[in-house]
């Protein structure tokens, strides 16, 4: 190799695997997202009007454009027996399919396991629903059900008053245990070669994320209280209003870190106090000990505060919007955000940053290889891959089967 040649890029864990997803709004798209960056091709099938979340207003306005990054688009009139036919033989030729319809909507069409593993023994059929098989499954589940019923919603808002995570977390975790099973059934299929049903759920999964409180009342007897209500383990570990109106999160975890957050303020009175000698005392002290910390922070600004906390090694973190997270220093420099490129509503065709998945793989991240695809940007090529001719194609398009 000579010196202007490059080393060509690593090939990603799942390069030559081919998932077909029939998947909307955030759980099954979340799947198919992870698979996608981590290298497999992923066909994502839409009805010919388009997936419902192009479209979306408000708080749903980025599902589409973050969960359907490096996917092929092909749309299908699945109530057409042509674009059936198309559907029929695009997940026949998947290693993975994923969904997540109501129960008994892809057995209608024929495109359940049971009908498609007849035609691909080797198939990994991934299912994202809102219950396991049991007495809640034929119910309709959001991510906002499951939270209020799975005990999240009453662990993250005050007594009395359940809220909601401030995001979509059974959803997008929810795809990731469909991704990871995905993942386990093809290691096993190398084995075995034979493919497999996965199931994953939504509310399973918020049990999953409220297990440690369970477990705490199984090892203490005691109910744990909501986070903004809890008996805090340390005494130094809260949100403090200073200068300007501004907020910051500050903590001393051990009696290591009380002595140097002491020092490093310059309070030597509360560092000699034999009273909060220890991290059991200050916790028990916490009703005079707070107000006295609150007044004594308050003159601070946010960012003075954090240079102290940050050149002393103590836990500590700004109060942010997740807009102000695009100019985030860390994550332009460890190159967390990329750019992709709109594909609907009023901005479609503009520039926007995304965020990656979180790891890195040989040192690198995994980033955009395919921008979030149009509406039927790929219907004709992967038509033709079946075996589809340009003019059966384009006969099929005349006709609505596709588009």
């Amino acid at each position: 190799m000579n010196d202007t040649q490059t080393a060509p890029s690593p090939r990603l864990p799942l390069e030559g695997l081919r998932v077909v997803e029939f998947t909307h709004m955030v759980m099954g798209p979340t799947c198919g997202m992870v698979l996608a960056d981590l290298g497999a091709e992923v066909i994502k099938v839409e009805p010919v009007e388009g997936d419902r979340t192009r479209h979306l207003l408000g708080a749903g306005a980025g599902f589409f454009p973050m969960f359907n990054r490096n996917k092929k688009s092909i749309a299908l009139d699945l109530r057409s027996p042509e674009g059936l036919e198309v559907a029929r033989r695009l997940a026949a030729s998947a290693d993975v399919v994923a969904q997540n319809f109501k129960p008994g909507v892809m057995s209608k069409y024929g495109l359940d396991y049971a009908a498609l593993s007849q035609l691909n023994p080797r198939l990994i059929y991934v299912n994202h629903t809102g219950f396991l098989p049991g007495p809640y499954e034929h119910r309709t589940a959001l991510d906002e059900v499951v939270q209020m019923m799975g005990g999240l919603a009453y662990m993250t808002g005050r007594p009395g008053d359940p809220l909601r995570a401030g995001t979509s977390v059974n959803d997008i975790m929810g795809g990731m245990f469909g991704a990871i099973g995905a993942m386990a059934a093809l290691m096993q299929r190398g084995i075995t070669g034979r493919g497999q049903e996965v199931d994953s759920a939504l509310f399973e999964n918020n049990v999953f994320l409220v297990g440690q409180h369970m477990m705490q009342y199984a090892v203490t007897g005691q109910p744990a209280a909501p986070m903004p209500d809890r008996i805090s383990s340390w005494a130094l570990y809260d949100v403090f209003s200073v200068k300007d109106d501004e907020q910051i999160f500050l903590a001393a975890v051990s009696d290591a870190q009380w002595v140097t957050f002491c020092d490093a303020m310059g309070f030597a009175d509360l560092k000699a106090d034999p009273l909060l000698a220890t991290n059991n005392d200050r916790v028990r002290a916490r009703p005079t000990l707070m107000p006295a910390l609150r007044q004594r922070l308050a003159g601070h600004s946010a960012a003075e505060l954090a240079a102290i906390f940050e050149k002393n090694g103590l836990p500590f973190a700004p109060i942010l919007r997740p807009e102000q997270l695009f100019d985030d220093p860390h994550l332009q420099a460890t190159g967390g955000l990329a750019d992709i490129t709109l594909p609907d509503g009023e901005r479609a065709g503009q520039t926007a940053r995304t965020t990656l998945f979180p790891l890195r793989m040989d040192g690198r991240r995994l980033g955009v290889r395919l921008q979030p695809p149009v509406l039927g940007q790929h219907t004709a090529e992967l038509m033709e891959q079946l075996g589809y001719t340009p003019d059966q194609v384009q006969a099929l398009q005349a006709q609505g089967a596709v588009a």
